[in-house]
Order: structure tokens, then C-alpha cells, then sequence
């Protein structure tokens, strides 16, 4: 049987998962969380120019919830009670070796989550990174910045302080949110519920964006929801005594000038 196989059946009858489940389960579930983790898998890609949800991967992280039990994790100051496959981070027990082998920059407390996969020359400010998200080449998760479950956050982009980039771990079948390549994200903003936010843009402070969220281009009077279109400069506001976001303009060399990421933080 094959991985995908064994995840789909077992998620038919997933009220009936549990500790004690099949072997072969167990092995799957593992496994697409160790892919994860390395970066083999991940939860959604491009493919032919459009965004694909695989959906077992997605199935196995959810099933993995009831193959674990819940376990105690005592620490010098505080104690913490949760799943037992996720207690121990991402990097527990790393040496030096691991860490420049991983490549990646790691400030002191960035929860990093078992299943999530982070790319060289990121650099992971105190954040938190949550299972299944993915985090490429290159990017900045800044302080108290948040990738949630599934998140998939392209190459060299910034995630400003205090910005959540929203994870969507159920239903199976929906999009996580997606932050294309290049993209900037302005301090203390979110972007949830499977919003995409094509490559290059820039995001302004303070920009909430969900599914919801109207998205009027001030060129044209455009309005859209749930995908920001490549080389936006978008910034929030209000349309009709609701709140929305504004396309109000592409992004040009002077907006550039001013979000573009520091190599010398990547070395």
C-alpha cells in the first residue's frame, strides 16, 4: 500500500484512530511528518502556476493528533503538558554540526515545530514556527512574527514583527495561506484563512487580509478577495465604512529601497 493509501483509509475511519492503531499507520504518519520536516514533502506547491493542497499530508498531521497521547515536558522555570510528538521542537538535541548542516539562523526562543521545514539562510528571529508550515531560502521571520500550521512562506521574504502568517490544518481539502517569493510583510499584520499574496509584494502595517478582506485596486476600481496580485503595494483602509485593503500601486525601485532584506543578518 502506498503512503497516500494507508493516510486515506485510516482518515475514513479517523474516529477510530488512536494510541493503538495499526503499525502500518503509525510508520505513514511518521514518515510524512519526518518528509515534512526535511523538506521532501510539503503540504502545498506550485504546480503549472497554480497553488495544489496535497490533501494526505495535510490528513496525516491531523491523525497524528490521535495516534499521539498527550505527555508532560518539565523545563528549569515552567513545565508543559501536550502531544508527545510535539514537545520536543524542530531542533531539540541539535549539535553545531546539525545546525550548519540545516543552514538556517535560530535566535534563542523560536519555537520551531517538529514537521516544519525551514531553508538555508533563513534567519528566525524569536518567532514561532508551527507543524507543516514551510519557510524558504533566505526569509526573516521577525520578532514575535508567527507561521502557522501549513504555512507556506516563499523565498527572501520579510515577516515583520508581531505579523501572523495564518496556518489552515482543517478542512483537508482547503489551501493554506501562501506568501509567494520576495513578498513583504508589514509590522503587525495577518494574513489568514488561504489567502494567497503573489510574489513581490509589499504589505503596510497594520494590514489584516482574509477571505473576506476586500481588495480594491485604486487604478482601476477592481475589487477582489483572497489573492493579492504580484508587485502590489497594498495598505489598509475602508470601503463603504468596512474595512478593506488597498492596491495603490506596483512596486517600484523607491519601495524596494526600503523593504528589501539585508544579506549581511544572512551570513
Amino acid at each position: 500500500m502506498t503512503l497516500e493509501k494507508i493516510i486515506n483509509d485510516a482518515w475514513e475511519i479517523k474516529e477510530q484512530v488512536n494510541p493503538s492503531s495499526d503499525q502500518s499507520l503509525k510508520d505513514a504518519v511518521n514518515q510524512v511528518i519526518a518528509d515534512l520536516d526535511s523538506g521532501k514533502s510539503r503540504v502545498a506547491e506550485k504546480i503549472k502556476g497554480e497553488w495544489v493542497t496535497h490533501q494526505h499530508l495535510k490528513k496525516a498531521i491531523m491523525l497524528s493528533f490521535r495516534i499521539y497521547p498527550m505527555e508532560n515536558l518539565n523545563g528549569p522555570y515552567s513545565s508543559w503538558y501536550d502531544k508527545a510528538h510535539l514537545l520536543k521542537g524542530k531542533t531539540a538535541g541539535w549539535t553545531k554540526e546539525d545546525h550548519e548542516k540545516a543552514g538556517f539562523r535560530m535566535v534563542p526562543n523560536s519555537p520551531v515545530r517538529k514537521g516544519s521545514f525551514v531553508g538555508k539562510n533563513a534567519v528566525l528571529m524569536p518567532c514561532y514556527v508551527n507543524i507543516g508550515a514551510y519557510i524558504d531560502e533566505g526569509t526573516m521571520l521577525d520578532t514575535f512574527s508567527r507561521a502557522g500550521s501549513c504555512a507556506q512562506i516563499g523565498k527572501n521574504c520579510h515577516i515583520s514583527a508581531g505579523s501572523g502568517i495564518g496556518g489552515v490544518l482543517e478542512p483537508a481539502q482547503a489551501l493554506p495561506t501562501i506568501i509567494e517569493d520576495n513578498v513583504f510583510v508589514g509590522a503587525m499584520s495577518e494574513v489568514v484563512e488561504g489567502v494567497i499574496v503573489e510574489e513581490g509584494s509589499v504589505l503596510s502595517m497594520g494590514c489584516y487580509i482574509g477571505q473576506s478582506t476586500k481588495i480594491i485596486n485604486r487604478s482601476n476600481g477592481e475589487i477582489t478577495k483572497g489573492r493579492i496580485p504580484p508587485y502590489s503595494v497594498v495598505v489598509p483602509g475602508s470601503h463603504k465604512d468596512l474595512y478593506a485593503v488597498h492596491i495603490i500601486k506596483t512596486v517600484d525601485s523607491k519601495t524596494r529601497s526600503k523593504t528589501s532584506i539585508n544579506d549581511l543578518l544572512r551570513d
